[in-house]
């Protein structure tokens, strides 16, 4: 699995302990996007170059990181066929990925601690989606989407 990772200025730090951790695990190849620094940036741009990613096929899933995850997940939940789940604890990285198929992680880099991010990522790893009465309503996100689109 191919996993891009971006973040903005507020979450540099915990975004090279996700890094490091995703590089660990086996079959995971991963892609950082940045950034690798303080100096400010714009979360939308990060968001875009990891959304589009994943919709071009550069990665099947991505990870982003601002200072609350807030921004980066509204920003990301703009692409249609992104799924992007701002999780707090490992119970969230669970049912986003079984019962949303989340293909983006969102995590805050002020609000969540590495050791808790730890967990939240290795979850939202293993865990697969369920499908069935799930995929029901993903289609339905999806559907609803692109009818308000015509308007």
């Amino acid at each position: 699995m191919r996993i891009l990772v971006a973040c903005d200025h507020g979450a540099f730090e915990l975004k090279d302990k996700v890094l490091a951790q995703l590089q660990a695990a086996p079959g995971v190849e991963v892609v950082n996007l940045g950034v690798d620094g303080p100096d400010s940036v714009d979360y939308p741009d990060y968001a875009a170059k990891a959304c589009q990613g994943v919709l071009n096929g550069d990665g099947e899933r991505a990870v982003l990181l601002c200072g609350t995850g807030i921004g980066i997940s509204i920003a990301a939940n703009r692409y249609p066929g992104i799924r992007a789940a701002l999780v707090h604890d490992e119970y969230g990285a669970r049912l986003c990925r079984q019962h949303n198929d989340a293909n983006v992680l969102v995590l805050g880099g002020r609000t969540t601690g590495p050791n808790v991010a730890e967990g939240i990522v290795r979850v939202w790893l293993e865990t697969e989606f369920e499908g069935a009465r799930h995929q029901r309503r993903l289609d339905k996100i999806e559907s609803n989407a692109a009818e308000y689109l015509k308007r």
